[in-house]
């Protein structure tokens, strides 16, 4: 895998660390909230990124923020996609806990090559229900790329990322629904599994 792919792959974790369901036609949320959030959001990546702490201190920091940016019971949906129509209240819950603790782990293992490199912030617009908030990643001897936080209206968190065109709940769906077909469907097995990959 590229070294770039590799950073797209960092960044989708990081927000997913942070990610899409529609809901009505009224904004209870607003343009400039969204934009705050992922300011928010942004100075605490940014902060862990250059904090200098060993790995396994970052996949606690980083879980921590994918709490409490992200809408990760609904990142949790989106990702099991229509594998999750027949699971139960608590297969549903423990998955969204399992694939957070298991993307924290596996993008955390890549943070290395941010340091000294940062997120920023550049403007934020309405789409339908949900909102935009345009950032630009910038890493030591990279050239810059875009990166699309969406942040539901009705939740106000971030739902997915979009990584020049690429979105993290499309991807680690694909890659979760292989992973489920692995294990003949076994969601359960998907759960245990999960809590030690990544």
């Amino acid at each position: 895998m590229s070294s770039r792919m590799n950073r797209r792959l960092v960044l989708s974790g990081l927000t997913a660390l942070g990610i899409v369901g529609l809901s009505g036609p009224v904004f209870a949320f607003s343009t400039a909230q969204a934009e705050k959030l992922i300011d928010k959001a942004v100075a605490d990546i940014n902060k862990i990124i250059n904090s200098g702490k060993s790995e396994a201190a970052m996949f606690v920091d980083f879980e921590r923020l994918f709490g409490k940016y992200a809408d990760s019971g609904r990142i949790g949906q989106l990702v099991l996609g229509p594998d999750g129509r027949s699971a139960s209240a608590s297969q549903k819950t423990a998955f969204t806990n399992a694939f957070q603790t298991y993307m924290s782990r596996k993008y955390g293992r890549r943070f290395r090559e941010f340091i000294g490199g940062k997120v920023v912030v550049e403007g934020a617009k309405p789409i339908k229900s949900f909102y935009e908030v345009k950032t630009t990643a910038i890493l030591k001897g990279e050239p810059p790329f875009e990166v699309l936080f969406v942040v539901a209206d009705d939740s106000g968190r971030f739902i997915d990322i979009v990584i020049e065109g690429i979105s993290l709940v499309k991807a680690e769906r694909t890659e979760i629904g292989a992973m489920l077909d692995k294990r003949k469907g076994n969601l359960d097995q998907l759960i245990m599994d999960l809590k030690t990959a990544g």
